[in-house]
């Protein structure tokens, strides 16, 4: 999992150094609008993948008026709300590096054709389904702040609501859970007093293929940001394996 959480992290700086809100924004505002679709609901607490699309807008500063009307344009109550598919597409990134795709698209011949682009692009390939996804677990996580946080404490804290694990950068702790407990166990980290910066469920492979030649490395991670920064992508998912090396040479 080494190289997942090191690939998160290195989302996480780049997210925060570009600013990319509005982009962000975006996503999530469609997250929404398709979960209230599905569910036929524009109430949160009526329907647990809404809520979960909302509480992911909220953890990310998205304005409270944009979510309430995302939700009733997803539930039909206001026109303009596009009809979102959503799709998965799996593919190999240089050096045998596993990619999962998530996305949400109103058009999916286009975004198919733009996906199989960005992956011959960086010298990968689509592949079948199924041939990549199999690597792969769905699992919970909540991110809590590190700061003045008693290790033992939060374990025990989390226990009892299906937290299974428990890890550390320094900055936050992740816990992790089954992706059903994801909402039970942030209301109980949240009601014992800990600061939650995010919650939701990512896809944990199941083991990890390393990378040490550096222009592999810088062409796998362009890939990965190339299709997450695509308009219709909702998450990207990579078993890949990066050393502490290999990312000192890059940052150079």
């Amino acid at each position: 999992m080494a190289g997942h959480s090191k690939w998160a992290n290195i989302k996480h700086r780049k997210a925060a150094q570009d600013k990319k809100r509005g982009k962000q924004f975006g996503k999530l505002i469609r997250a929404i609008e398709s979960a209230a679709r599905e569910s036929g609901t524009g109430d949160p607490e009526m329907s647990a993948p809404l809520a979960l699309a909302v509480q992911k807008a909220k953890d990310a500063d998205v304005p409270k008026d944009n979510i309430e009307r995302a939700c009733k344009r997803g539930a039909g109550e206001l026109d303009g709300a596009a009809a979102y598919e959503a799709a998965t597409y799996e593919g190999y990134a240089p050096g045998g590096v596993a990619v999962l795709v998530d996305v949400l698209t109103d058009n999916r011949n286009r975004t198919a054709a733009d996906v199989r682009s960005a992956f011959s692009k960086a010298g990968g390939s689509l592949a079948e389904p199924g041939s990549v996804s199999f690597l792969f677990s769905r699992r919970g996580q909540v991110l809590i702040e590190a700061a003045g946080v008693d290790e033992d404490e939060l374990m025990m804290a989390g226990l009892d609501a299906g937290m299974e694990d428990l890890e550390s950068d320094g900055e936050r702790f992740v816990a992790w859970c089954e992706a059903t407990d994801v909402a039970d166990l942030r209301t109980t980290l949240e009601s014992a007093g800990y600061r939650v910066v995010e919650s939701g469920s990512t896809m944990v492979p199941a083991s990890t293929v390393p990378v040490g030649d550096p222009g592999d490395a810088k062409k796998v991670l362009n890939l990965l940001d190339v299709l997450d920064d695509h308009d219709d992508v909702q998450e990207v998912y990579a078993n890949v394996d990066l050393s502490d090396d290999v990312l000192a040479v890059l940052d150079a």
